[in-house]
């Protein structure tokens, strides 16, 4: 398997698994991640906006795999976007270096896939 390959199976799988585990919360219960006040600026609660993310994540995941260079660049910018409210709501600052740093690697799949 070359590199390309593994990557666009790491950026197409992972997306679709946790976007998956937002209806079921069986990997992690993801409304944590959310800080209070962006809770309070969701015209709906956590759980629903969980639901919705999943759904935006899974077809990330699937675009990956048959539009590659499409979805690696939403996969890498949905990551930076994760990060950003991570960092500004000032928790899970480790999630957000992690989350970058796979954002970054999103981006190099999609430059590969030119």
């Amino acid at each position: 398997m070359n590199e390309i390959t593994l990557l666009k199976y790491t950026f197409g799988l992972v997306p679709i698994v946790a976007g998956l585990d937002k209806f079921t919360n069986i990997l992690v219960d993801w409304s944590q991640y959310l800080g209070s006040g962006f809770q309070e600026l969701l015209p709906f609660d956590a759980p629903t906006f969980m639901i919705i993310v999943g759904i935006i994540e899974i077809v990330a995941g699937v675009l990956v795999f048959f539009k590659t260079k499409i979805g690696a660049f939403i996969v890498s910018g949905w990551l930076t976007l994760i990060a950003l409210t991570l960092i500004l709501s000032g928790n899970y600052l480790d999630v957000a270096v992690r989350d970058l740093v796979m954002a970054i690697a999103a981006y190099v799949l999609a430059k590969l896939s030119s």
